[in-house]
């Protein structure tokens, strides 16, 4: 042997060293459940049981423009067998009765606009009290947050008064608690600088309002070129995270401000135009196994047919009928083929902008989860059947990042309800197994049932 302990000594050293500080700035997906998209809706129109209410006109569209599966599946083009068409709508029905909205954000800045600062206070005040009472009587979303003005300049200052007043009335009136999965949105950061403020505000908060230390988090939108490179050409999005603190849990994509900024004309501005994927790709390879999540964006063309019934209750002609179906069809489509875009290229979560639009989204979803299972299923009993014969020889298996990535694509599927916990069966893995939510916990429980029974305990097949 050349080496001497000596030198191993301090090789090893080092190395553990380096090794822990990759494994600290990546710590790969933490597998908690990814809201499938972020609904945004104007301050000045939100209330408690706005949730509710979208997930109302959202079957109501459905109702009135795809009353059965065949309707829903030619209107979007959708593939597949009678069955599967009949699955997916019938799982799209039973989400928007039961939890129509994933994630809705209270939207001080594009949705609300420029306001007196006096109205934009009330606003502040009344939407946390409606908070508070959708705390009070279980009516919130699983994620619910507010976005605020950029911190730029000319609105900073109205940006940290709408976050005090909102915070601070929240806490008061909650009786001291954050909604679960809170978290605050600043758009169009362009800056390390302007997310290390927001971090700074949120510890006064917290130590003046007596909150959890770190209970305050927050997400980023890329909405610039500065928001994907900075000045020195170096990719910025990875200054954002770590001026975070560890409170960073998403970026989202700006689609249209960004293709602005980028002096594309609105007649090609789209979340399918390749300047948006250039930057999408950039956010995906920059936040890679950070464990913060990514969001694309939205479809901006509405699904609203051109007729509406008037004040007088006089329903509308047939033809009129006609006409907005299919003009709500044709948007659908489009609104399908966008949300397919981002699935195939691992964009998980999206905007939705109106309630018809929801339908679509989780069609969409659903539909690639659906036809995703069968070979995810297949890949994931091969990796866990590796695992196995790793531990059966004694071998160290260390490769439970992908198959934690693997896992996330069933937890992912099982929370939105694209899949039911019956299907995961077809993976290997049980029921009690899959709600541990870790594959390294399944593989440790695994290892320790193999070594007291002498051989290994398959999952339920």
């Amino acid at each position: 042997m050349t080496f001497s302990a000596d030198n191993l000594l301090d090789i090893n050293a080092s190395t553990s060293k380096a090794n822990a500080s990759f494994s600290h700035a990546f710590p790969g997906d933490s597998g908690r459940r990814q809201p499938v998209h972020t609904v945004y809706g104007g301050a000045q129109i939100f209330k408690a049981d706005t949730a509710a209410k979208l997930g109302a006109t959202a079957l109501q569209s459905l109702k009135d423009y795809a009353p059965t599966a065949k309707d829903l599946a030619r209107a979007v083009a959708l593939d597949g067998t009678k069955d599967f068409k009949a699955t997916v709508y019938n799982r799209v029905v039973q989400k928007l009765k039961n939890e129509p909205v994933e994630d809705f954000r209270i939207d001080f800045e594009d949705g609300y606009g420029n306001r007196p600062d006096s109205e934009e206070d009330k606003h502040a005040e009344f939407c946390a009290a409606e908070i508070a009472r959708g705390m009070a009587g279980n009516s919130l979303p699983p994620y619910i947050g507010i976005r605020l003005k950029p911190l730029t300049e000319d609105l900073k200052a109205r940006s940290i008064r709408t976050l005090d007043i909102f915070v601070s009335t929240l806490v008061r009136q909650s009786g001291g608690k954050l909604p679960e999965n809170f978290v605050v949105t600043i758009p169009k950061v362009v800056l390390p600088d302007q997310v290390a403020v927001l971090v700074r505000l949120f510890k006064i908060l917290e130590k003046k309002l007596t909150l959890p230390e770190g209970a305050l988090k927050l997400e980023f939108m890329v909405e610039t070129p500065q928001s994907v490179f900075d000045s020195r050409g170096i990719v910025a999005i990875p200054a954002f995270v770590a001026a975070a603190e560890g409170r960073c849990v998403a970026a989202h994509f700006g689609v249209y401000d960004y293709t602005a900024s980028m002096n594309i004309t609105a007649q090609y501005q789209s979340m399918v135009h390749p300047a948006c994927d250039f930057a999408r790709s950039v956010m995906k390879v920059a936040l890679a196994g950070t464990g913060v999540w990514i969001s694309d964006g939205a479809t901006n063309v509405m699904p609203v047919g051109p007729h509406r019934a008037g004040k007088s209750g006089k329903g509308l002609t047939g033809r009129q009928k006609a006409e907005n179906k299919r003009a709500v069809h044709r948007v659908w489509k489009l609104n399908f083929e966008h949300i397919n875009h981002s699935l195939m290229n691992g964009f998980y979560q999206g905007w939705d902008l109106h309630p018809v639009q929801l339908p679509v989204r989780y069609t969409a979803v659903y539909a690639f989860f659906l036809k995703e299972l069968a070979a995810a299923s297949h890949r994931l009993r091969t990796f866990m059947e590796r695992a196995a014969q790793a531990t059966l020889i004694g071998d160290v298996f260390d490769d439970a990042a992908t198959g934690q990535g693997l896992l996330n694509f069933f937890l992912q599927g099982i929370a939105c309800g694209a899949l039911t916990e019956k299907e995961m069966e077809e993976t290997g893995l049980t029921v009690e197994e899959l709600r541990t939510r870790s594959f390294a916990r399944i593989l440790r429980d695994r290892r320790g049932r193999n070594e007291g029974s002498g051989g290994w305990t398959e999952g339920r097949r």
